[in-house]
């Protein structure tokens, strides 16, 4: 009787034994097939040369370093989430500014860009929300998951300007220089930086109007890179839905710099070029190209709150507030 006993006893632990392991094995899988976000804060603003745009703001450095208050203020206007979320140490001292080899601030990029990329290496993500900050806040992330998916990835870049200007160019600020950076296009040391390229022609321009010289436009055309204006978009999503197929990948990264929107309806950005593109429309766009590619990408960029940093000047010139 007592063998008939342990032998039932130690069948019963090796049955709660296997369906132990057997609980974890599908633990674990599901684990390993779950998908990583993350949320990527990167005020990063010494890519931009704007302060000369910003009339309404007299301090140029209040200006300049607007884009790390827009970044703030994005991650804190967007819905709670569970997130892991990560923000690029990004330098807020203003010394003199200098070009190097045709870039502006180009050692203080060159830094953050390595710090980014650092932060990335160590998360892991599959999925990355970016909110930024100036145009180039895309450059790391983008490139990351691009090496990550490899061929399997299309950028769609929405903006009023191509952002495919190079070193030497007359502008030198890097945010205008994003896209062609993107492409392994550009300065050494920033690109030296870099994890992957994406080619040309896995890029589309949506809600283009303002090339500022002759000689981007032609730049874009010996590049073979496609653009949508905001009216091939403004009633539906069918011109991006033929490209997305042409393309033939099924990862997409969104870009939506916030001068793409008609200053009409809203004063978001640095850039105010006329006839942009509704906030229902550019909404409508990026969830139209959710329901046909898995979107692994999203940065929302170029955010200058012309209003929230003349309050915090006042703020600043106020009794018992320092």
């Amino acid at each position: 009787m007592k063998k008939w006993l342990s032998l039932i006893i130690l069948l019963a632990v090796n049955v709660i034994s296997i369906n132990a392991q057997q609980k974890n094995s599908i633990n674990n899988q599901s684990m390993e097939k779950k998908t990583k976000t993350i949320r990527l804060i990167y005020p990063q603003w010494q890519g931009g040369d704007i302060a000369r745009w910003i009339t309404e703001i007299k301090d140029p450095e209040a200006a300049s370093k607007g884009y790390f208050l827009g970044a703030e203020l994005l991650n804190f206007l967007a819905p709670d989430s569970s997130q892991e979320t990560l923000t690029v140490p990004i330098s807020t001292e203003i010394t003199e500014r200098r070009k190097k080899d045709g870039v502006l601030d180009r050692d203080i990029i060159v830094k953050q860009t390595k710090a980014a990329l650092d932060l990335l290496r160590i998360s892991d993500p599959d999925k990355i929300v970016t909110l930024g900050g100036e145009c180039s806040v895309s450059v790391v992330p983008f490139t990351y998951l691009a090496e990550k998916y490899k061929d399997d990835v299309a950028m769609i870049w929405i903006d009023a300007h191509p952002d495919i200007t190079l070193p030497g160019d007359m502008y030198s600020g890097f945010h205008a220089m994003a896209v062609t950076a993107c492409m392994g296009k550009g300065d050494k040391e920033i690109l030296s930086k870099l994890p992957a390229q994406i080619a040309p022609s896995k890029i589309l321009l949506v809600g283009l109007r303002d090339w500022e010289r002759d000689e981007i436009k032609v730049r874009q055309k010996q590049y073979g890179i496609k653009h949508l204006t905001p009216e091939d978009v403004a009633q539906n999503s069918n011109a991006i839905y033929e490209w997305l197929k042409s393309c033939g990948a099924s990862r997409v990264l969104i870009h939506f710099d916030m001068d793409v929107l008609d200053p009409a309806e809203i004063i978001a950005a640095v850039g105010v070029v006329p006839d942009g593109m509704k906030l229902a429309e550019v909404v409508r766009v990026i969830n139209d190209i959710a329901k046909k590619k898995e979107i692994v990408g999203l940065t929302v960029a170029e955010p200058m709150p012309r209003i929230a940093i003349r309050i915090k000047e006042m703020l600043n010139q106020l009794p018992l507030l320092k």
